[in-house]
Formats: C-alpha cells, structure tokens, sequence
C-alpha cells in the first residue's frame, strides 16, 4: 500500500521505536543518589528536589538576557483540559504527562515524540479533575497514577506497560492526579476524591513489584491517635485527600503531605477537630508511621483544604538558624513551622490575603480562633475571605536560595457566599453539603479586587515581610518556578502568557503568548551547554472553573482556548 493511501485507509502511524534514534544517549538510570543530589542539568522530580523549592541551578539565562527568550520548540499533546503537570527530563529524554492519563516521550532538544502511552480507563467513570500533575522516574521506570485510581508502571525507554496496580476502587470515588514521590527506594502515592466522601491515604509501592509496603489513613478510625476528633460514624467517608506531591527531608527519612478538607463541607456535620484534615503530617516513610502533624485550621467548614506539600527552608529566629515547613495556605496565612525527627511545631503564622475569619492565632500553637459568624452552615448564608478557591489554591509556590525569598501565587480582594445544606452519603456520588450551583457561581468581588485579584508575592520569611508583589487585573493560577539566574518564571493568566520576572525586585522582564493559558508547572534542563524554559500550556479544569464563577458574577463571557501544548524556550545562537 502506498503511503498516500495508508494514510487515507485511517491507519494510524506510531512513532519509530526510541533505539531507532542515533541521536539519543543510552538512558540513565535515576538513582536514590541522583534524587538526593538531582543534577543541574536534568529535572528529575516534581518540584526540581526533594525539598519542593521549584529551583532550577541553571544560570546560563538571566536577568539580562531573558528579554531574548525564543521559541526552541512547540509539541501539540492532542488533549484538552488543564495541563498541569511539569515537563520531566533526564539527560534528554522529556517526560510529559497530560490530561486523560496520557505520557508522551519526546526527544528534550528537539520535541521530536519517542513513544506515547495512554491508559485506558472506565466509559462510565465521570473524571472529576481531567488532568495529571505529573510522572515520575526511578531506576529505568516510571511511574504515574491514573483518574482510575490505579498506579502505572512504564519502561521509561521503550514505553511499555511492565504492570498496573489498583491503589483503591474507583467506584467508590477514589482517584488520583499526582506524580508519585520516591524516597527510600519506596514510591509512595496519595488518593483524592474527598467530594465524594472517600477516607485519603498515603501508600507506598514496591517499584519492581508493585506490592503494596505500607498504607497509612489521613483520618485515624476509633482507638488510634486523632480517632477521637471524629464522631465514629463520619471517618469512614470523613475526606482528607491527598492532592499533590509529598515533600521529603533525607536527614530524618520523613515525607510531609499536605491533607484536604474534611467531607462533607459542613463542620456541624462532624463535630471535633476532625485529624489529620486540613494538616500537614510527616510520615516516616520506611514505616509509613505518623511522626508528627500541624491542623492548619480544625474543623474545616471552608473547604480551604491545605493539599500543598509545605516547602524545606531554613529561616532565623531570635538569631538561631531553623529547619522550617513553609505553606502559604488556602485559608490565606502563610505558614512558618518547625520540624524535626520527633515533631512539627508551630512558629509563626500571618495573613498574606484578605482574611476575616480568623479572630487570632495561638502564638505557642497556631491554633486559630474563628468568628462564628463567618462559620458555614446548614440553612445559614456566610460571607467569608478569602473565597473557598483559597488565597492560593493547589499552585505550588517556589523558593531562592539566592535571594532568600519565598515566592506565592495568589488571589487576593475575594470572598465567597455559600449556604449549607444537608448531605446524605450514596457510594460514588458528591458528598458535600453545598448545592452545585453555588459552588460554580462562589466568588464575591471586594471593593480591592477592583484594582486587582491576582498576585506574584515575594517573602522574607526571616523579616515576615513582602519583598516585592506584582498584581493581575484577574486571577493568578500559575505555578512557579526559580532560577540561579535572578528569575522568576510563571503563568496563570487568562491571556495566556508566560511571564519571567526579576527575583530581586519583582520587574517583569519577559512574556510570551501561549496557545492557551499556562496552569502548568515549569522546569528547566540543559543539554550540550544550552539551558532550556519548559512548560505546559492548557486551560481547564480548576482554572477554567473559577473563571466560569468570575463570569457568573459579572455577567460576562471570558474565551480562553484550551488544548495542550508544550513550549520549550531557549536564548539565540
């Protein structure tokens, strides 16, 4: 058959095997050593290193050269929805995980695509969240968790399924969108679906195998520590889903997770403290064992669920240097805590957005101190700050060592109005206690957000004070991402542009138009002397929600085109 009509026969052609590229170096197998100490040139991981801080070490692109950032290459992933996870890359190969459980390897410098896989999931399974925040790769796998709820193991060089795991029962609501965390030679994953009523859980795998090694349950049942914070009829469905990649301190072998809002919405519903929900924890992540926890604010009724994994820094207190767990929280404090092999502890919280719920917060425990007026309830219309979307919702946020400063994607000036109503659990159905139309039409305007909603914040976490802030007329959905070359890099925008910034003073020094809007977490690599900017660009899921809640209110219609696209930038020859 000749080519012309192959391709008018509707065969589809798949891309040659990767051996067939000359091009192409041997892979390298990633190590427990390599995550350790990932090199410069490669992102290996989620964030870039284990202690989340979203830095690249590369500093060939700066701030006196990035105004000449072109377009080294442009790859369509055929998918529609939020792109939201980070382009992976070992020394040249380019892992990119898209919407509907898909991954695409690609050759790094040129885009040019290696294999693609997709799993195949469930026609009667309804994808709350359409998307994947991500891979990830240890000795010659990788490893990604699906909408299914099932862990997926891949030959990382030819793309082969080598064997699928379920982690829960997707029918009862589970399922899962992050990359997996590997430490300890162990991968360990988190389940969401707390809408749907479902008990989060931290579990970790066996990378060859794919046996099960531990499973640790983010609400306790009766008779284990926490178990008496829940009436013991709720815990079984009481929430606290696992959202996004744990971070992880190598000194002391402890993973922290940040943990959602407790099910349903309504704090009335299960009176207590309602642990380990909207807390971070440190598991042990040999044992899988609880070692320590900080609840941000107990008995959630906000859904201000606190999913990010808190940042590894250092900070100065009273003149002694600290080993801290940063989190910049929905509820619209900033989160400085101390951690250790034994405990986390408070240090100091504030408001980095318009925030009226909390009265005070305990200065030995961080415990807020809530106004009853600004308490949802069944029948009982609140007014709160920040809205239910958070000050700063899943986006991660990043840190320079170079400067010090710690750096926040935010929403600022918005509140929400929600009325409760009483929730009945049904397997697989939502379980909140909030009508559907009022969760998409849930943003309040304040006479601020006039001037501005969306934020870039910069921090000097030993001073507790803004470095510097740069606002957007609307939201802020972009991840970020530092660099050795003074820069700050992030999306987020509904006019689909890419910005990089001064990390020193917050000047916005470059931007590019996407296709669509960037909601997709940066990275960075080198090959052959060459750094490179990659990113995701996507609109959908979260972001498009929100917007759709923006429109309700103003009785406007804001077009952002979706469909997936991966940029990678470069300086001119």
């Amino acid at each position: 058959m000749k080519l012309k009509q192959f391709l008018m026969a509707g065969v589809m052609l798949l891309p040659m095997p990767v051996t067939a590229w000359a091009q192409l170096a041997t892979y390298t197998p990633v190590t427990d050593a390599r995550l350790s100490s990932p090199e410069p040139q490669n992102w290996l991981m989620y964030r870039g290193n284990y202690e989340g801080w979203g830095y690249s070490p590369l500093k060939q692109i700066t701030d006196k050269n990035v105004s000449k950032l072109e377009v080294a290459w442009a790859y369509s992933t055929g998918e529609l929805e939020g792109h939201e996870a980070p382009p992976i890359v070992n020394n040249g190969y380019m892992y990119i995980a898209t919407p509907n459980n898909q991954v695409i390897a690609l050759e790094a410098t040129t885009g040019r695509e290696l294999w693609h896989y997709k799993k195949q999931i469930p026609p009667e399974l309804s994808q709350l969240h359409p998307t994947s925040r991500g891979v990830s790769l240890y000795g010659n796998k990788l490893f990604l968790l699906t909408t299914d709820a099932n862990l997926v193991a891949l030959d990382a060089v030819t793309g082969k399924e080598l064997w699928v795991k379920p982690i829960a029962d997707w029918q009862d609501g589970y399922y899962s969108t992050l990359a997996p965390l590997i430490a300890k030679g162990k991968v360990m994953v988190g389940a969401s679906g707390g809408e749907y009523g479902v008990r989060g859980f931290v579990a970790a795998y066996d990378p060859e195998s794919g046996e099960k090694l531990w499973q640790t349950y983010t609400v306790p049942a009766p008779g284990e520590p926490g178990g008496d914070t829940w009436p013991p009829e709720k815990y079984q469905h009481g929430g606290g889903s696992i959202w996004i990649t744990g971070s992880y301190d190598k000194d002391t072998g402890l993973a922290y997770w940040g943990t959602g809002n407790a099910a349903p919405w309504l704090a009335e519903t299960r009176p207590g403290d309602n642990l380990y929900t909207s807390s971070v924890i440190a598991l042990d992540a040999e044992t899988g064992a609880i070692k320590g926890f900080h609840q941000y604010h107990p008995n959630d009724g906000w859904d201000w669920d606190e999913v990010s994994a808190p940042l590894l820094v250092t900070v100065k207190r009273d003149g002694q240097d600290k080993k801290a767990l940063v989190h910049a929280g929905r509820d619209g404090y900033l989160w400085v805590l101390g951690r250790s092999k034994d405990e986390i502890s408070f240090l100091d919280g504030w408001p980095y957005v318009t925030q009226d719920v909390f009265k005070s917060i305990d200065p030995k425990t961080g415990r807020p101190t809530y106004d009853p007026a600004k308490i949802p309830g069944i029948g009982k219309t609140v007014h709160f700050c920040p809205s239910l979307w958070g000050g700063k919702d899943w986006v991660p946020e990043a840190y320079s060592p170079d400067t010090g400063l710690y750096y926040v994607p935010a929403n600022n000036n918005l509140c929400s109005e929600l009325t409760g109503e009483t929730a009945k659990y049904t397997r697989g159905e939502l379980y909140i206690g909030v009508s559907l139309p009022n969760i998409l039409t849930n943003v309040r305007m304040t006479e601020a957000s006039k001037t501005h909603i969306g934020e870039v914040q910069a921090w000097d976490l030993n001073t507790k004070k803004q470095a510097w802030v740069h606002t957007y007329p609307e939201m802020n959905w972009g991840p970020l991402m530092t660099t050795a070359g003074n820069l700050v890099f992030g999306g987020g925008t509904n006019d689909r542009k890419f910005h990089a910034f001064d990390a020193a003073n917050g000047k916005m020094l470059w931007e590019f138009p996407t296709n669509s809007g960037v909601v997709g977490v940066p990275s960075s690599f080198e090959i052959d002397g060459v750094q490179y900017i990659a990113v995701q660009a996507g609109w959908g899921v979260d972001s498009q929600r929100m917007q759709g809640a923006f429109d309700a209110v103003l009785n406007h219609k804001t077009v952002v085109p979706e469909g997936g696209v991966v940029w990678v930038f470069k300086l001119p020859k």
